[in-house]
């Protein structure tokens, strides 16, 4: 054995090895199967607020049909279980008595759960039974190094505790100072700790941590006075006031020149990106044009007007469109150093056509002249921000108590920003009828084209519902032309108009979840396929919770 090798045997017994580890958990959920690309971006496909544009990569994500032989599909898996790997090595460093330890292992171990947390809940929404591994010692045996699925509930038991535990370890953002720059605080952990509880529909208690991390329990949250803050790399907006958590990538101009896919990322000049805006990007300013803004998404966002009658200014950092009112808005209607001058126009992904999605690039922001290819998008993605925490209380007060004034209070916070009219609680006699609300215009307008709204579909079941699944199908409506590529589209008109395609006409049941690569299966005797792999509907599995599915109710006046 080479003595100048570190093992774990020699490695991990001190604060300062244990911190190296810290950073490299943090450095994976950085990769190109986590957040980096492919793990981003696939839950933008899944949901409907977005289409395959390409119409080549990502288009069985898209359709909800991915054959289990694709092993793109277990790059989310391999980032995801290699964070996991250092998690569990960390614990098993740490002391189980959390009252014994100095600040700095609170804060390393606070860290630590929060990130194994955050790898289980992304596992579980992903490929749904995945296996739980939650001691270093079991990697010794080959039963514990292969192990078998676990279910669904005793991932998401997991992920609950983790971030219930994390959050009594971790400074919040105010205590942490420079520290918590990019780090998970106890308001990251309590966060997600809430959208775990979501998940399976634990609204009272959700709504219990939602109201503290309003109440500044966690730390000092609040909305950026202007939108596209969070949307814009550097300091003055990166880990801003309203971001729980965010994934952290080197600014354009101090990247390195190695483009990196590999999942350990080990070159000293690798650009420490993401490829968010390569995916995003427009074909005819160097992206590769894969995801598109659905039409419905743009549609939605033209419904309403400000109370100076103008465009939400959402859609802008949004869409990528050519709109009248945003000449001398920001960055007016540039697209990178080009601008558009026919009213008309607009830029179009690819010859499939499609809305290129401005969120996480620089299509708005004037940085720099055009769309890199790889990873050089330095822009921080942010996974939670304080919007989502009033959304969701919203959210949660409707389902134990609603509609009540407090719930349209708090949406009404989010509306304000974007300079809406308030709503009135009037309007909304019914709890369905504030839940379609929220579900279907005011989570879409502020979290649109973000990671995120799969998730919100897994645990609202819009799958298992006749109609609920007809509105996705209406939602998810594309052109694949350049023509007319703003203008409404009907699903009715799907039979005799070839132009028009619907990504739910291809969902194949069970396929809500990503299934487990052949490949996995093929090398771990003690593993399983889930649903995906076996064309299984997962309704029953909902209505035995006795979980609501809100029925899909008009909200016109």
């Amino acid at each position: 054995m080479n003595p100048n090798q570190q093992t774990t045997g020699t490695f991990g017994f001190n604060a300062d090895d244990l911190q190296e580890s810290v950073i490299a958990a943090y450095n994976h959920i950085r990769m190109e199967g986590s957040y980096a690309r492919v793990g981003y971006t696939i839950d933008v496909c899944r949901g409907d607020e977005a289409w395959n544009s390409s119409q080549v990569w990502y288009l069985p994500f898209d359709d909800l049909n991915e054959p289990i032989t694709d092993e793109i599909s277990s790059w989310s898996w391999r980032e995801w279980y290699y964070t996991i790997n250092v998690c569990n090595f960390v614990l098993s460093r740490c002391n189980n008595d959390d009252a014994q330890l100095s600040e700095d292992m609170r804060r390393i171990k606070g860290q630590i759960l929060f990130l194994r947390g955050l790898s289980y809940y992304n596992l579980a929404g992903y490929y749904q039974n995945p296996p739980l591994i939650t001691d270093y010692k079991a990697y010794s045996t080959l039963d514990g190094l292969y192990g078998g699925n676990s279910t669904f509930d005793d991932v998401l038991d997991q992920v609950e505790k983790d971030f219930q535990e994390a959050m009594t370890l971790l400074p919040s953002r105010d205590e942490g100072g420079v520290w918590a720059g990019g780090r998970a605080t106890c308001g990251s952990a309590a966060g997600y700790y809430a959208r775990a509880l979501m998940q399976r529909h634990k609204y009272s208690e959700a709504l219990a941590v939602l109201k503290d991390i309003i109440g500044k329990k966690y730390g000092t949250y609040k909305l950026m006075a202007n939108y596209g803050d969070n949307f814009r790399e550097g300091s003055q907006y990166e880990n801003n006031a309203e971001s729980l958590f965010e994934v952290q990538y080197l600014d354009y101009g101090s990247q390195g020149t190695d483009d990196e896919w590999t999942p350990v990322n080990t070159s000293a000049y690798a650009t420490q990106g993401s490829a968010i805006e390569s995916n995003f990007g427009p074909g005819a300013y160097g992206g590769w044009a894969d995801i598109s803004a659905s039409p419905w998404l743009y549609q939605l966002f033209k419904g309403e007007r400000t109370t100076a009658g103008k465009l939400d200014p959402r859609l802008y950092w949004t869409i990528g469109t050519y709109e009248s009112d945003w000449e001398g808005f920001e960055y007016g209607n540039t697209c990178y150093t080009s601008k558009l001058t026919a009213k008309d126009t607009v830029v179009t992904n690819n010859n499939n056509g499609g809305l290129p999605i401005a969120k996480f690039t620089n299509l708005r922001t004037g940085l720099y002249n055009k769309v890199v290819t790889g990873l050089h998008d330095g822009i921080n993605l942010r996974m939670m921000r304080y919007s989502d925490v009033l959304l969701r209380a919203a959210e949660c007060e409707n389902e134990v108590n609603g509609p009540t004034q407090q719930a349209i209070d708090w949406i009404n916070q989010v509306r304000e920003r974007a300079n809406l009219a308030d709503l009135k609680l009037a309007d909304f006699p019914n709890a369905n009828m504030l839940f379609e609300q929220i579900a279907n215009v005011e989570r879409p307008k502020e979290f649109g084209c973000e990671f995120g709204r799969g998730f919100d579909l897994l645990r609202w079941g819009f799958f298992y519902s006749a109609d609920r699944l007809q509105q996705l199908k209406e939602h998810g409506t594309f052109r694949r032309s350049i023509h007319h590529v703003k203008d409404p589209v009907s699903y009715s008109n799907i039979a005799t108009d070839p132009e028009l395609k619907s990504s739910y006409d291809s969902y194949v049941q069970g396929h809500e979840f990503l299934p487990i690569y052949q490949g996995l299966l093929n090398n771990n005797p003690n593993l399983k396929g889930n649903s995906a792999n076996d064309g299984t509907d997962n309704s029953t599995y909902f209505s035995q919770k006795g979980w609501t599915i809100h029925p899909v109710v008009s909200l016109s006046k």
